[in-house]
């Protein structure tokens, strides 16, 4: 999977994403050149952002606290992802649709690349335009869980399918305000 497909993927149920179905990658491949490089970006931005700017943002706070902030988002971004694949499995199950773990967590690798790319906007000082650009995100992330939902966890009825979407994606817009939560507190 490339990130050049993430915008196809938006807007088919097929395509890439059978091609993905295809290659059946394993979740070890997954984290590994999914997760694990796209999760560093966020905590890297956060930290860039923090001591560079960080009075736009949440005022008193010293890069020392950014860095730590920053590695505990990263940790916390790290465990999102199999906790999301894991609620998805149960989803998944509770609407009597037979998907494994795998596929699961191929999904919940997925859904959160917007948000992770969306982090890039803080190399721009400005609270609205982060703000913006990352309700742009989440709605990308949405329309990613439900095409997903759809062709890798195979909930073909389209009803089903968005309220599977919706409480997925809203139990990850939780852990990513928890996420927030964390870097503004910590």
């Amino acid at each position: 999977m490339r990130l050049l497909q993430m915008p196809t993927m938006m807007f088919s149920f097929h395509g890439e994403w059978d091609e993905l179905i295809k290659q059946r990658p394993s979740m070890l491949r997954t984290f590994a050149l999914v997760v694990l490089p796209l999760s560093l970006l966020p905590p890297a931005m956060i930290y860039c952002a923090g001591a560079n700017y960080g009075e736009v943002f949440v005022p008193g706070i010293s890069p020392r606290q950014w860095l730590s902030a920053a590695g505990v988002f990263l940790l916390a971004e790290l465990a999102t992802v199999p906790l999301m694949a894991w609620l998805m499995h149960l989803a998944s199950r509770a609407n009597d649709v037979v998907a494994d773990f795998r596929e699961c967590f191929t999904l919940a690798a997925i859904a959160p690349i917007p948000l992770w790319l969306s982090s890039l906007v803080l190399f721009v000082p400005n609270l609205v335009v982060v703000v913006l650009v990352g309700g742009l995100a989440l709605l990308c992330s949405l329309v990613l869980t439900y095409r997903g939902v759809y062709a890798l966890v195979h909930l073909h009825e389209d009803v089903r399918a968005l309220q599977m979407a919706a409480v997925i994606t809203g139990a990850g817009l939780l852990a990513w305000l928890l996420l927030m939560q964390i870097v503004l507190l910590h």
